[in-house]
């Protein structure tokens, strides 16, 4: 990849991709931990009332055994889940592992009427049928890369790339 998206210009797209997606009765949750960044900013950012949802995949993860618990925050609904209309944030859409893992996580609460994606960045390479309602941006990485959303003390977004291990 020649350059790095820029994550704030890419946050304004998303911004926007999420208020034509917005409903009525739409609640904001984030993925640990890079869109649970993300869902902070956006509730802030369209003047959303309550606090916005943060999902954890750790405990549905199918490398669980491998991983373990990771330090990233836990799940934390403050709504009913039940008929509810759920906008799933996160930084990177990759292979669609974590967002299995996620809707089984957010099933344990209970039943949404609906649940959609919306993501910062979707840079391929899915192993499972999974696809974003929105993405900021579609980029194609090497599979020895990870792409990684990080937050500034003063809150601004850059992305990052990485050799995997």
């Amino acid at each position: 990849m020649s350059s790095i998206p820029d994550a704030e210009a890419l946050y304004k797209e998303l911004l926007k991709g999420v208020q034509a997606l917005m409903r009525p009765q739409t609640r904001l949750v984030g993925i640990t931990s890079g869109g649970a960044w993300l869902v902070e900013r956006l509730q802030k950012d369209l003047s959303l009332p309550g606090a916005p949802g943060v999902i954890s995949s750790a405990m549905h993860r199918d490398d669980f055994a491998r991983r373990g618990l990771s330090a990233s925050a836990q799940t934390s609904l403050p709504f009913d889940v039940n008929g509810c209309d759920v906008l799933l944030l996160d930084d990177v859409l990759y292979t669609g592992r974590t967002i299995r893992a996620v809707l089984n996580e957010l099933f344990d609460f209970g039943r949404p009427a609906c649940v959609r994606l919306a993501v910062l960045v979707d840079r391929g390479g899915r192993e499972l049928p999974v696809a974003a309602d929105f993405a900021a941006e579609k980029l194609t990485l090497p599979d020895t890369q990870l792409l990684a959303l990080a937050r500034a003390n003063d809150g601004a977004f850059s992305l990052k790339v990485e050799e995997s291990k």
